[in-house]
């Protein structure tokens, strides 16, 4: 898998070079300062981060057991043993033994070379991307190593250095500092007309009005999807609208800021606090009451987790469109057609809603309520199987045939065991990533968000 890196949007402004590929033919001799820079990155987080104390802890404990191996999908693929979660984890930590650590320091004046090489940066950068960062591997590991937690650091030290894929830097330039303020650089006045679009359809479709509020001030839930749904998922845009009408629920989308992408979760943390300011900021300006994020795996993590991290004590209350619309179909505020879905559906788990514990149940009440013919992937819930496209994979073309091939095959062979037409999951990169190996390996499923499918179903 051969990777574009592009200076890493970060505050340390470290970068040592504009682009580097991963093919070591590639490299110049005249990149060494990359590991200085990695050095003087690594060094300032530990001094402004509580990253410190996590890798002391594992730095004293043995992680190359392999345990983690046996839940890892990728070694499961390549059977590289650069592939087992621990070993990933050992080059970060050896770096942190040898240069932060008092023995590793005495150890360093009585050695003529540096333990850092520029191949050890290129062996990291490389394996740290082909991590899906779905933290499977936690749940063997004896010791409770957060592999994934150690992989994230890794990524945010080299984007700190300068070093991070060009598809994530690229879109949260434009972000954090662009016209548009988002990731997909929608400008305002198309937004508006894409909404005025989807209201127009979704009444034709079921024969009630249905709108799509922008800056009404003092509602109970102020809205951020992926801000790639309003081009790509207009049917779970819909149905996420109709669900919040039907049940009489006071919304908005504002005006200022409407993006619930935060790829600083996958690659550095300083991003992540940014993107995570913007949206509380969103929030204050139209006095919401709560944070409503859509159906995306990532954006609903990173706001469940990192909004009361970042914001101030009375951050607002962050809610899963799904954690509402099943309280609302409880609640019996919602109707929705037992005979809408014949096909027979399953369910995919995203990593960033369902390994925690969090959103697995809710969702699955959802579509027990109407689906007609319901079949679980095994395993599926806390111990499912990713995509193949998590830790920001996805958003990266030149890793297609590593997600296909590799990533994404074990749950390409889970979706065709259960036989299903349909897949319904809650999550635009998950989506993305399934109908590219649909396609991939030429399996009649379609993907669909599970409000695309409560579009079909929901009654006014």
């Amino acid at each position: 898998m051969t990777l574009s890196f592009s200076a890493g949007t970060g505050s340390s402004g470290t970068a040592a070079s504009n682009f580097f590929h991963l093919d070591p033919t590639s490299l110049s001799a005249s990149r060494g300062d990359r590991v200085e820079a990695f050095l003087a990155a690594f060094a300032a987080i530990l001094e402004t981060s509580n990253y410190r104390f996590l890798l002391d802890l594992y730095a004293r404990t043995s992680s190359k057991c392999g345990r983690c191996s046996v839940t890892c999908q990728v070694y499961q693929a390549t059977g590289d043993w650069r592939d087992v979660p621990c070993y990933r984890t050992k080059l970060l930590l050896d770096v942190y033994r040898r240069y932060f650590t008092p023995a590793g320091s005495l150890q360093a004046r009585f050695s003529r070379n540096g333990y850092l090489k520029e191949s050890t940066l290129e062996e990291m950068a490389e394996l740290f991307y082909r991590c899906n960062a779905c933290r499977r591997c936690k749940l063997e590991c004896p010791m409770g190593v957060d592999h994934a937690l150690v992989t994230h650091l890794g990524r945010y030290i080299l984007s700190e250095a300068g070093i991070a894929p060009k598809g994530l830097v690229v879109p949260v330039r434009e972000q954090l500092d662009g016209l548009t303020g988002n990731t997909s650089a929608i400008p305002l006045p198309a937004l508006l007309d894409n909404l005025e679009f989807l209201q127009e359809e979704v009444e034709e479709m079921k024969g009630a009005p249905v709108a799509f509020p922008v800056d009404q001030h003092g509602s109970d839930y102020i809205f951020f999807p992926a801000v790639s749904d309003y081009l790509m998922e207009a049917d779970t845009l819909m149905g996420i609208a109709a669900v919040l009408k039907a049940a009489g629920v006071s919304w908005t989308i504002g005006s200022g800021y409407f993006d619930g992408i935060n790829y600083g979760l996958f690659y550095n943390d300083w991003v992540l606090e940014k993107v995570i300011g913007k949206l509380v900021g969103e929030t204050r300006r139209l006095n919401a009451g709560k944070i409503l994020i859509g159906e995306c795996g990532h954006a609903s993590r990173s706001a469940k987790q990192y909004v009361p991290a970042f914001a101030s004590e009375d951050s607002p209350p962050v809610v899963s469109i799904l954690e509402l619309t099943w309280q609302v179909i409880r609640e019996g505020r919602v109707e929705l057609d037992p005979t809408a879905i014949p096909e027979r559906v399953t369910y995919h788990d995203p990593c960033n809603l369902a390994r925690s514990g969090w959103l697995v149940e809710q969702p699955r009440q959802i579509l027990h309520s109407f689906v007609k013919e319901f079949v679980e992937m095994q395993p599926h819930g806390s111990r499912n199987y990713c995509c193949g496209g998590g830790g920001g994979l996805v958003s990266l073309d030149e890793t297609h045939k590593f997600r296909m091939q590799v990533s994404g095959r074990t749950k390409a062979e889970q979706i065709r065991t259960t036989g299903a037409e349909i897949v319904a999951t809650p999550c635009a990169n998950c989506k993305k990533q399934l109908r590219e190996l649909m396609d991939y390996y030429q399996l009649p499923v379609q993907v669909v968000g599970v409000h695309d499918l409560i579009l079909r179903a929901i009654k006014f």
